[in-house]
């Protein structure tokens, strides 16, 4: 019997086929692979909702979104017709924080939220690339479409997709009041500010959350 099974073992090996033990083993590799990826993300999410472990009792100054929107609820792609959930897909190897500053028509405080978005980016010095910005606006004066290469170059423009309007997460009506929405490297729509926030308010939470987080 137990030339019997060395002589399968011999034969897997040689036909190139993995032997039970190989594919344990793959097994536990690939989900050491999955921890290590996404354990701290999952971890810092729990405990920035929960407050579990938070450091000296920090609270956040943006508005939680729970439970979260996935970002392909939205509906937005960019003005090459890449939709924005794909960024946020399964093997992104790169992943980032997202802010998107939302409005209808960019009046006064519209234009608000876009330079502290940028500012609060900016500010995070080191740490900056962790975090892209983008924007979805109905409207834009001549000024600021004149403006916005030099200002916003790092601002990526955002439509809705052809046929479909976005399906904004509770609280958020870009018509009525534009708003600033943070989504999470896993493609989570989970906190908003507005123009009762400052840029010291965004800076707060996201430096809090980079923090927490070894992903994006």
């Amino acid at each position: 019997m137990t030339m019997i099974t060395a002589n399968r073992v011999s034969h897997q090996e040689k036909a190139g086929g993995p032997t039970p033990e190989q594919a344990r083993k793959g097994r536990r590799t690939a989900f050491l692979l999955f921890a290590l990826g996404f354990g701290p993300m999952i971890l810092a999410t729990i405990m920035f909702y929960t407050g579990w472990m938070n450091p000296a009792g920090h609270t956040n100054q943006g508005a939680l979104i729970a439970p979260t929107v996935p970002v392909a609820a939205l509906n937005l792609e960019t003005l090459s017709d890449e939709p924005l959930a794909k960024r946020f897909s399964a093997g992104q190897t790169d992943p980032q924080w997202l802010l998107v500053v939302a409005a209808g028509e960019c009046d006064s405080r519209c234009e608000e939220l876009l330079y502290l978005a940028r500012q609060a980016n900016v500010a995070l010095g080191k740490n900056a690339n962790r975090v892209s910005r983008a924007a979805v606006l109905g409207s834009i004066t001549g000024d600021l479409a004149a403006r916005w290469p030099t200002e916003y170059p790092l601002m990526e423009r955002l439509v809705p997709a052809a046929g479909t309007t976005p399906a904004w997460p509770t609280g958020i009506n870009p018509e009525k009041e534009p708003r600033i929405m943070l989504v999470d490297p896993f493609g989570n729509v989970m906190m908003h500010f507005g123009p009762g926030n400052t840029g010291k308010d965004i800076l707060e939470d996201l430096k809090h959350l980079l923090k927490l987080s070894l992903v994006g």
